[in-house]
């Protein structure tokens, strides 16, 4: 009798392991997905024909695996039509004839590719623009001064010739690494804007883990190889992954890529129930046996039998999916675990305020940045996305600035609460305030609500071997992905799992071990 899998969640991870499933091995998937949408929060929300990216995904990855399994999916686009050319000139970056792949589609005739696109990303603070990361340049001295910069050099040397002994804390981490002035100016309030903690109290786990091993010298030693070698390799081994240049991206966002695994799952015999929420996982001699799931539309539970279980669910959500099964210790420290939940905001303006003043053409004047890190400290937004930059096909009107501010908050506070038309306009007051927008040049708006979009490290979070060791001796049951294993993974990092986790069942190996060390030794890590 066949085998079957059912797969909690169509995210990344949750959908990579469907299709691993299917094509490696004759185990039919059954995806449960809550919502009605695919992609979890690497899906794209479309309102009146402009997409928005949740949070900004760059497809990239130095896994030779994920990229060639992106570019199986969507193939790489050919060298474009003069048409093309203008219309990139026109909306967002110039890129050269070296940044396309002679032998792959024409974007204008073919709706199903992955679009090359070279990376921006800038940090605006006391209403200037900085390299992301810092770079030791004229503009940088200009805009900090010497007097800054003398600082931040002496802390720098400072921490180095007397390092810090012992490194616990998220913020003895980073001045360890950068100094204490750097810290100040440019991790300290942003990282905070993101976590809503000070940085003292979060684990130092969480730089170790995302920052690795970009430090001061690997960025001027980057600076100084750019200043006489154009990047061309869009793999970049060699390149930390805050420092990359170039990247894939999905001609109409990251869901486009998601949404075509989810149909080709559906076509090679899986299946796929949206609005399918677990609610109750029955466990029996170190294996799960059964789900509960409840049909949101119509209210009726349903049961279903497999012979896999993979979770990609939160994993407060599934602990509390086991009931009785689960020691009392496991149960506080999965109530004790903290999340950080994300608001986008998309705002369609005839033009910014903030001109670009780089040397990449852009039409009107737009800047060329995929996303800015906000470090002024007088407002709330974290980031903001120029989605005309990610992809021109992201914008219904070439004429438009088509636009996301992120606010990082918890479901329930101050602004969680706030009504959608009200936060709105507390968005645009604050663009506004800082001289970005001119909330005159406001044309349309949307807000989207996001629960659990990071799993935070604090809270239990130290205590977290515990839920693990547990979920480990769960012989058919294997959680994945970022909520799933409570990792603050990037989305090659949660397709990885997926991929250790399928390759674990066809090679009968009982360790968990290579399914928790992805992102834990390699070396690809965007940080800020």
């Amino acid at each position: 009798m066949p085998k079957t899998a059912i797969i909690i969640g169509a995210g990344p991870a949750g959908l990579t392991a469907a299709y691993e499933l299917l094509i490696k091995t004759d185990i039919k998937p059954i995806i449960l997905e809550k919502t009605a949408d695919i992609g979890g929060i690497s899906k794209t929300v479309v309102y009146k024909g402009n997409r928005l990216d949740i949070g900004g995904h760059r497809f990239f990855s130095k896994s030779d695996v994920v990229m060639n399994w992106w570019k199986q999916i969507l193939p790489l686009q050919g060298y474009p039509s003069k048409e093309t050319v203008l219309l990139e000139k026109q909306l967002a970056h110039h890129l050269s004839s070296t940044d396309f792949s002679p032998n792959g589609p024409d974007p204008e005739k073919t709706d199903k590719l992955m679009l090359i696109r070279k990376r921006v990303s800038r940090i605006f603070f006391s209403r200037h623009f900085f390299d992301y990361p810092i770079s030791l340049n004229s503009t940088t001295i200009a805009n900090l001064g010497f007097v800054n910069l003398f600082k931040i050099g002496l802390s720098y040397c400072w921490v180095k010739l007397f390092p810090l002994k012992k490194i616990k804390t998220l913020e003895e981490f980073f001045i360890s690494r950068f100094g204490k002035e750097l810290y100040n100016i440019f991790f300290k309030d942003y990282t905070e804007k993101v976590w809503g903690v000070p940085c003292s109290k979060i684990e130092a786990g969480w730089g170790a883990q995302r920052v690795k091993e970009l430090s001061v010298t690997k960025a001027l030693i980057h600076a100084l190889k750019s200043c006489f070698k154009k990047t061309t390799d869009l793999e970049q081994k060699s390149t930390e992954t805050s420092l990359i240049e170039k990247f894939m991206y999905p001609k109409f966002g990251p869901g486009q890529l998601w949404e075509t695994v989810a149909q080709l799952i559906e076509e090679k015999g899986g299946k796929l129930i949206k609005n399918a929420e677990a609610v109750e996982l029955k466990t029996a001699k170190n294996s799960v046996s059964e789900i509960t799931y409840i049909a949101n539309q119509t209210g009726k539970k349903i049961r279903l039998k497999a012979d896999y279980f993979f979770s990609t669910m939160p994993v407060k959500e599934l602990i509390a999916c086991m009931g009785n099964e689960v020691s009392a210790e496991v149960k506080a420290v999965s109530e004790g675990l903290q999340y950080r939940d994300f608001i986008t905001v998309g705002l369609l303006l005839n033009s910014l305020k903030i001109k670009n003043k780089t040397k990449i053409a852009t039409l009107n004047q737009l800047v060329p940045d995929n996303w800015i890190y906000i470090q002024e400290r007088e407002v709330k937004v974290g980031r903001l996305q120029v989605f005309n930059n990610w992809s021109p096909y992201m914008v219904a009107d070439i004429d438009k600035v088509w636009i996301g501010l992120e606010y990082f908050c918890n479901e329930g506070d101050e602004l969680w609460r706030m009504n959608d038309d009200d936060f709105v306009q507390f968005a645009i007051n604050e663009l506004h305030s800082i001289d970005i927008i001119d909330k005159k040049e406001v044309i349309d708006s949307t807000i989207i609500r996001v629960p659990k979009t990071y799993p935070a490290y604090f809270g239990t979070y130290a205590q977290f071997d515990t839920i693990r060791n547990f979920t480990d001796t769960i012989e058919n049951l294997f959680l994945i992905g970022r909520n799933g294993m409570h990792k603050y993974n990037n989305q090659d990092h949660s397709m990885l799992t997926a991929i250790a986790a399928v390759n674990n069942i066809i090679s009968g190996e009982k360790s968990k071990d290579t399914i928790w060390n992805i992102n834990v030794e390699e070396k690809y890590h965007e940080s800020k």
